[in-house]
């Protein structure tokens, strides 16, 4: 099973003039924890995380009046303290990955940067993002060393989706879809029992499926300005 079998692929991404209070409401809107930010041609030029967001008001809490007279100024620490835009405060060119890195491979990678997710890219230009998220979702349905995942298993993937996002009403970009073997699994966030059935619907009606196992949880309330 590689990247391309786990990966989102509707990445929710930002200019790299967008501006903070945008970015942060984008972060809350979709409950994810980063988004890259990305040329106009989908070139991954960074990424902003909410740890970037939340940082910016921590360091103006716990910098009193007596730290402030020994502090020693730095432009960089300035620069993404104050900045207004993503490309003033984002992390500038990130680890990525291709579609056919190996999930071990990718949880490796993972640990040795310190990171919790990582682009995806083909041909330079941003196509999905594993998160540790996708992961666990990859770990939970197959052994990650052993485990290949078949053309038929991707166009399976693939139908899933496009059902899902076109015929049900349901956000897809909720939703992330693993399959192996025939077997289905459904991972991420609906609003209610209705849209989480027509989900299971729309993957056991697509071709090849043999078992599907639905995971999907219930979007908080509140959540995304609800």
């Amino acid at each position: 099973m590689q990247a391309a079998d786990i990966m989102t692929r509707n990445v929710i991404t930002v200019g790299r003039d967008s501006e903070v209070r945008e970015i942060a409401s984008l972060l809350l809107e979709h409950g994810i924890s980063a988004v890259p930010v990305v040329s106009d041609s989908d070139e991954v030029l960074g990424i902003v995380s909410e740890g970037d967001l939340i940082r910016r008001v921590e360091d103006d809490k716990r910098k009193s009046w007596w730290l402030r007279l020994f502090a020693v100024n730095d432009p960089g620490e300035y620069v993404k303290s104050h900045g207004r835009r993503a490309h003033e405060i984002m992390t500038p060119d990130p680890l990525t990955i291709g579609e056919d890195m190996p999930l071990a491979q990718i949880s490796r990678l993972l640990e040795k940067h310190h990171i919790k997710r990582v682009p995806v890219v083909s041909n330079g230009k941003l196509v999905g993002i594993v998160s540790r998220a996708n992961l666990l979702q990859g770990f939970a349905v197959v052994d990650p060393e052993t485990a290949a995942t078949s053309a038929d298993d991707r166009e399976i993937r693939e139908a899933i989706r496009k059902e899902i996002d076109q015929n049900t009403g349901v956000l897809v970009d909720r939703i992330n879809v693993i399959v192996s073997q025939g077997q289905v699994e459904l991972w991420g966030l609906v609003e209610n029992d209705t849209e989480r059935m027509a989900a299971q619907v729309a993957a056991e009606n697509a071709a090849g499926v043999k078992e599907v196992k639905n995971n999907l949880g219930y979007v908080p309330r509140g959540f995304g300005g609800a």
